[in-house]
């Protein structure tokens, strides 16, 4: 378990960095902030990748919801546990270059940038600390071994995660109206709804395939804290999916629009 643990502490880090040497001898042109930007994205994307196919082969392994057991499980838990902690400083010195860049060009590291971080991305901070926090002490200390089928669906969530990363990127490199860019935006939706939202009746299901419990009864064969932590992970699952529908709508809407000169 140490040895994993070293190793996603090495890992990540090191990607990320290389990552940003690669880019700032590549792309000369980019400032500090594009380069640490899209640094954060690729490695992202690595572990979400990562995440997915770990997620896919626990998954295809697996016939007894319950009790099956693989070794993927706890191993991959201990090998990203370091990318949740790393992802926040990378976050953090995301947001810093960008508003050094857009506001304060001397700005220096404070507890003032600390808060504007925070407040700014609350969310996403809660959703990294919950996991590094409760979802790999109980997956590792608490779950007395039951469950890695619905462990390994948690990471396939992360499969919309590229597709994200990449509208962004795109967006920094002034493709926003290109048709890769519109793709990818259907991707982002149909991934995003697939893998986040889709894939908690899907466990249910299968829980109640095994158990031969009809879909709408399987909520109250399960314990309540297993309803309320599916209910709290899924609760902002749906809130970015709204967010992301709002932000597909009115780049539609926009790119819908005339151009031309208006007429009388």
């Amino acid at each position: 378990m140490l040895c994993m643990l070293a190793c996603g502490g090495l890992f990540f880090p090191g990607l990320y960095c290389g990552l940003r040497r690669l880019l700032r001898a590549s792309c000369p042109h980019w400032d500090q902030a594009d380069v640490v930007a899209v640094s954060e994205r690729l490695v992202s994307s690595i572990h979400a990748s990562l995440a997915t196919v770990c997620g896919l082969v626990v998954v295809s392994s697996i016939r007894d919801v319950m009790t099956d057991r693989h070794w993927l499980v706890n191993s991959f838990v201990v090998f990203g546990a370091p990318y949740m902690a790393f992802d926040l400083f990378a976050m953090y010195l995301t947001h810093y270059h960008q508003q050094k860049r857009l506001s304060i060009p001397d700005q220096k590291h404070s507890l003032r940038t600390v808060k504007a971080f925070l407040s700014r991305e609350r969310l996403l901070v809660l959703h990294h600390l919950a996991l590094l926090l409760v979802f790999m002490p109980i997956v590792l200390f608490f779950r007395r071994g039951l469950g890695d089928f619905f462990v390994a669906c948690f990471w396939m969530t992360e499969f919309s995660t590229p597709f994200v990363s990449l509208g962004k990127v795109l967006i920094q490199l002034g493709l926003e109206n290109s048709h890769l860019h519109w793709i990818n935006g259907v991707m982002v939706l149909a991934s995003f709804f697939t893998c986040r939202i889709l894939l908690f009746p899907y466990m249910y299901w299968m829980y109640g395939r095994q158990f031969l419990v009809p879909l709408h009864r399987v909520p109250f064969h399960l314990p309540l804290h297993c309803n309320l932590g599916n209910l709290s992970i899924l609760s902002p699952q749906v809130y970015w999916f709204g967010l992301l529908v709002k932000k597909a709508r009115r780049l539609y809407l926009r790119k819908g629009k005339p151009h031309g000169p208006k007429t009388e």
